[in-house]
């Protein structure tokens, strides 16, 4: 349930904590003093969209935040967890709404969210009626949805099934509507993966082909470069090695004159055989350059073609594989085509089959659970004053499966006896249009897991005896929800475990809306407000509307 809502420079209200409790509450005041901007502040927790126009002037923000305490979170926390948040700790969940001039932010337990995330989670927390907000009992796939809770319908299995089919079906029919495959087409498929695959391609090689072909292309420089720098190391008189060898031989000369300097020369020894070395690896590198023209002619055509297949097929060898696949992909299906088309014929029929098997088995639980909801809903329309009305389930069987089963669902409603039954969307009284989404809530409270249902004025257009019946049906969803019936209706305030009121008041030369509990004396004073006001008369009946409550 909705344990705290804190609102701060949100329209009139400059500040407003409001600890709720359980049950049904009750909230009251004057038009104009305020009620609406609670449900202002509930929407903005609800995700929707909001602008600075909502800021109290003079102030550069407004903040609205809501503490729930869940009993059950695993639904919240799955819409948590694939938001990438964490779950609830211990079932408390926190809401934040910030409301700024240039930016405004939303916070899940200090976490910042998308307004769309926030939307998805609200769905879960609160479910808010007002005047205006039937469109969702009118829908005939709300409708559907109301029902499948009643019979305890899971569709989801049904649903995996049904979107494997309808993929399956698809590709089937693009199969068979796709156009004829030219021979001129065929043939040209044929050449391309022809080409490729005589070519043997491995992209590993490339680099190494081409290294050795661009070698091959410049032997005679790199020949003749590798040959000189030999030559200046040879063992020739005008060698380097050759005169580091005369070198060795003086130094001998002198460490026997003076041992100490061999020290200074012991490098001498290790520097002749590092050049001598590299005057061999000069000369074996010019003698792998000595290439066979026949050997460099097809180094050079493997780079070719390389090159060749490349500005064909892609850019990269890897590339020109890849569409290689794609090739010989579409000839199989071409060539193939009347066993790929049975291939598919018959996983579309085992699909369907299952399909049909889950579908009938939906099907089945709503044909038992609609008289059964119908009845339930009309016991509870004659508490709500309609002595004499008729409400109906009708479904409708499909041709095809939807997403949702084999058959569709619509409310019918007759208010006045001797009058057909019309769809409850062609009913045009708000009134009764309220009154029945009062009672579907009713018939529906213990399928409804929404912690909170917040009904704004919804008892409007009704009064006197209806109004208490209405106040009754609030007060007995309030034993199994937390319920906040903002109202004009005494008889609906008295029928409130908790009673609220909303006023202006001037402060410091600003108005402000304040909200504050009422019981024992100040509730009745209230209640007489609400009745019109007037003598002990009014004080009399406020006290028999709480004593009848």
């Amino acid at each position: 349930m909705l344990t705290l809502l804190k609102i701060r420079n949100l329209a009139l209200v400059d500040e407003l904590v409001w600890e709720l409790g359980e049950g049904l509450v009750a909230v009251t005041g004057e038009t104009g003093a305020g009620k609406s901007v609670i449900v202002g502040a509930l929407k903005l927790v609800l995700g929707e969209r909001a602008d600075k126009s909502l800021i109290r002037t003079g102030e550069d923000s407004c903040t609205v935040e809501a503490v729930f305490e869940l009993g059950d979170p695993d639904e919240v926390d799955a819409v948590l967890e694939e938001g990438g948040l964490d779950a609830c700790d211990g079932g408390t969940l926190i809401v934040r709404r910030v409301i700024g001039a240039k930016a405004n932010r939303q916070f899940v337990n200090d976490s910042p969210v998308t307004l769309n995330l926030l939307k998805r989670i609200g769905e879960q927390l609160v479910d808010l009626h007002g005047p205006h907000d039937h469109q969702s009992l009118l829908s005939t796939e709300r409708q559907l949805v109301m029902l499948d809770a009643y019979a305890e319908v899971d569709l989801a299995g049904y649903r995996e099934a049904w979107q494997a089919w309808r993929e399956k079906r698809n590709e089937l029919e693009e199969l068979r509507q796709a156009e004829s495959t030219s021979e001129q087409e065929l043939d040209l498929l044929r050449h391309q993966v022809s080409e490729i695959d005589a070519a043997e391609l491995k992209p590993e090689e490339e680099e190494g082909i081409t290294d050795r072909w661009r070698r091959a292309g410049n032997a005679t420089r790199l020949v003749e470069l590798s040959g000189a720098a030999a030559g200046l190391l040879g063992e020739d008189d005008t060698g380097i090695v050759s005169r580091l060898g005369e070198v060795q031989r003086l130094t001998r000369e002198l460490e026997k004159l003076d041992p100490s300097i061999a020290d200074r020369t012991m490098g001498l020894e290790g520097a002749v055989v590092e050049l001598q070395e590299l005057e061999g690896v000069f000369r074996d590198y010019a003698e792998e350059l000595d290439l066979d023209p026949s050997e460099a002619a097809e180094l050079e055509d493997r780079v070719n073609l390389f090159e060749s297949l490349k500005r064909k097929y892609g850019a990269t060898l890897e590339a020109v594989l890849a569409h290689r696949d794609r090739c010989a992909d579409r000839l199989d299906s071409v060539e193939n085509r009347g066993e790929r088309l049975q291939h598919l014929a018959d996983e579309v029929e085992n699909l369907r089959g299952k399909v049909d098997k889950l579908g009938r088995s939906i099907g089945l639980k709503r044909k038992k659970a609609a008289p059964r909801l119908a009845k339930e809903i009309a016991g509870q329309l004659r508490d709500l004053g309609f002595k004499s009305s008729s409400f109906e389930i009708r479904l409708e069987a499909r041709r095809d499966p939807g997403s949702a089963g084999f058959e569709a669902v619509e409310f019918f409603f007759g208010p006045n006896p001797g009058e057909p039954l019309q769809p409850l969307r062609q009913v045009a009284s708000s009134g009764e249009v309220s009154r029945v989404m009062l009672a579907v809530k009713s018939a529906l409270a213990d399928q409804d897991s929404t912690p909170l249902m917040v009904f704004d004025e919804i008892d409007a257009n009704v009064g006197g005896e209806i109004a208490r019946a209405v106040g009754r049906k609030m007060s007995a969803l309030g034993e199994r929800h937390q319920v906040v019936a903002i109202t004009h209706f005494p008889q609906v305030a008295a029928s409130a475990a908790r009673h609220y009121v909303v006023e202006k008041q001037v402060v410091g030369g600003r108005t402000c809306s304040r909200l504050f509990p009422v019981d024992g004396d100040g509730r009745i004073g209230e209640l007489v407000r609400m009745l019109g006001g007037g003598g002990d008369s009014a004080k009399e009946l406020a006290k028999s509307l709480l004593q009848g409550s």
